[in-house]
Order: structure tokens, then C-alpha cells, then sequence
């Protein structure tokens, strides 16, 4: 998985960093061209010609960019998603791999310190000893959230 989204992503990176170089290169020429002429109606062939195609160029080269790194943290995300929320290969279970969030118990948890509450077999306190149930007054109070991972109600507890 990652390395076919990788090489999707990659090939955007280079084509923005070409385009932001060659319109780099197209303004300096341009003002090169421009510096030498004395006259307006002498300097607008350099203008029309290679300026303001570096200008488009420059702004092409950093949206590519700009887009390439969103997808490039947006995989990299995506397979922390999925990490977290898969089983381990040497779990000694062959079946296949959980692609949903693993809590479904009723109890709630939260870390002291923490601002999101769980359900006791999230992924992200089970096993955890510092781990306590949460008091109803906190979930009144609205101190914490709930958990993206695991989902949990308030009328759970």
C-alpha cells in the first residue's frame, strides 16, 4: 500500500520543483532582457515572453508542491490509521486482519492528564495502568472528549 500511493505522490514533488525552477529561470532572463532595453514598447516582448510565463510557472510549481506533501501526510497518515488499528502478523490468530475500530466494552476510561475518554478495549489505554474510569462530573463538565479511535457514548456508562 505504501509504496504504490509513495510513487503516485513523488512524481507530482518533482514536477513542482521543476516548474518552480524553470519559472525561475524564465524571470531571470526576462529581467535580464528587460534590464537591457531602455524603451516600455522594447521591454513588453520580454515581458509577454518570459516573465510572465515564469511568474505561472512559479505558481504552478508551488500548488503541485503544496498538493504533493498533502498527499504524501495524508498517506502517511493512512498507514498510521492503519497500524493502530490492525492486529499484529505474530498474534498467532490467522484471521484476517481488524479493519475497524477494536472497543466495543461499555466501560469508560480516561488518563489522567489526558482530554479524550475511552471505552475500557481501546486500542489506546488497554493495557495502560494509569488508566481510571471516568467520573461522571468530568463528562458533565465537558473537560474531555471523546475518543476518534474507539467512538464512545455517554450513555454507555
Amino acid at each position: 500500500m505504501r509504496t504504490a500511493r509513495l510513487r503516485t505522490v513523488h512524481p507530482v514533488l518533482w514536477a513542482g520543483w521543476a516548474a518552480l525552477a524553470a519559472g525561475a529561470v524564465l524571470c531571470v532572463i526576462g529581467w535580464y532582457g528587460v534590464s537591457g532595453e531602455r524603451y516600455a514598447e522594447r521591454q513588453l516582448p520580454y515581458l509577454a515572453s518570459c516573465t510572465i510565463p515564469g511568474a505561472a510557472l512559479i505558481v504552478a510549481g508551488a500548488v503541485l508542491l503544496t498538493h504533493g506533501r498533502s498527499a504524501l501526510a495524508a498517506t502517511r497518515v493512512e498507514e498510521l490509521y492503519g497500524l493502530l488499528v490492525t492486529e499484529p502478523a505474530d498474534a498467532g490468530a490467522s484471521g484476517p486482519a481488524v479493519t475497524a475500530p477494536l472497543a466495543v466494552s461499555g466501560d469508560l476510561l480516561m488518563v489522567p492528564g489526558g482530554t479524550l475518554w475511552h471505552r475500557a478495549d481501546c486500542p489506546l489505554v488497554a493495557g495502560k495502568a494509569e488508566a481510571v474510569p471516568v467520573d461522571a462530573k468530568v463528562l458533565a463538565g465537558g473537560e474531555l472528549g471523546p475518543c476518534p479511535i474507539c467512538e464512545p457514548s455517554e450513555e454507555t456508562d
